[in-house]
């Protein structure tokens, strides 16, 4: 079967591209056209491509931004995407602690230490060996042992891969973060901040948003943005391509800029999964930190260096 190559999204493209749909514009004649106003300021309008793949010239008080947060019913959000088998692979050897892919994630998701959900790790596999930097987060396992302790189905694993938390079943029992082997959940435990939001339904494809004190929350590789084709946050947020996003049944991963084969870039990379042996079969991949293209730089032995000069 012909195989096919997941396109990076564009989110400003997307943007304009929802944008003229959503003004229906069908022709210069449209009532939204501004292409014969003369008296027109120009700083007010705006070019775009119609779904009829004219450019056309719109007043910029006509647009309204897309609304992406609409709500996903409880039983949509429980299954998944349909046809879709979501991977994420970390390439070490791109990784210099930017940090970027972390800030993104805690504003997106309305965390913030030492609540978070993915954190960048100085790794070292022995002495003598060079350190690195490992982004860690859910690895959302085919096998989870989380779901299989939870006493009240709060968290499950959907079809397309992903692994989430419903907020209103969870109990916090905390059974599932002593059976995560990768300790990659968190728990509220005191009253989270009330966040100021467009969104009015609670959904498990919302995390971070109304959540409650006493309940459990964690990396959910942004079904929300995966659900309107956009990658997940700490994706795009990367400056150097660290982390590879994409659909394993296409056989393909994007980190924004180049697509690649997702099972040659592991055959290649000689990429491997975190604690392998204990057949948690995670959908999170990691390439080893070979031909780094940045030195290893630890961000407090540089703040000392300079203090001390």
């Amino acid at each position: 079967m012909e195989k096919h190559i997941i396109e990076p999204t564009n989110p400003r493209r997307d943007f304009l591209k929802t944008a003229a749909i959503g003004v229906a514009i069908a022709s210069c004649g449209s009532a939204l056209c501004s292409c014969n106003k003369s008296n027109s300021n120009s700083e007010d309008q705006v070019v775009l491509l119609s779904p009829e793949g004219e450019l056309v010239t719109v007043d910029s008080s006509a647009l309204k931004a897309a609304n992406k947060s609409h709500c996903v019913s409880g039983e949509a959000s429980r299954k998944g995407i349909p046809g879709k088998k979501f991977v994420m692979v970390v390439d070490l050897a791109r990784c210099k602690n930017a940090q970027k892919c972390q800030e993104s994630c805690d504003k997106n998701h309305h965390t913030q230490y030492p609540k978070e959900y993915l954190k960048v790790l100085k790794m070292q596999d022995n002495p003598s060996a060079s350190p690195y930097w490992q982004p860690t987060m859910c690895f959302h396992c085919d096998e989870p042992p989380c779901v299989k302790v939870c006493p009240v189905d709060a968290t499950f694993k959907r079809d397309d891969g992903l692994v989430l938390i419903d907020n209103d079943r969870c109990i916090g029992c905390r059974f599932c973060m002593a059976a995560c082997p990768y300790s990659q959940r968190v728990f509220n435990w005191g009253e989270p901040e009330k966040i100021e939001s467009e969104i009015t339904c609670k959904s498990p494809e919302k995390s971070g948003v109304n959540t409650t004190m006493g309940t459990v929350e964690k990396c959910d590789f942004c079904p929300d943005m995966v659900r309107e084709g956009q990658m997940p946050h700490c994706v795009s947020a990367c400056p150097n391509g660290v982390f590879y996003f994409g659909d394993e049944n296409e056989d393909a991963v994007s980190n924004g800029e180049d697509t690649v084969r997702l099972s040659k870039l592991l055959a290649d990379r000689a990429g491997y999964r975190a604690m392998e042996d204990l057949g948690t079969k995670p959908r999170l991949y990691y390439l080893p930190p070979v031909n780094r293209l940045f030195p290893f730089e630890d961000a407090a032995e540089t703040e000392e260096d300079h203090s001390a000069n």
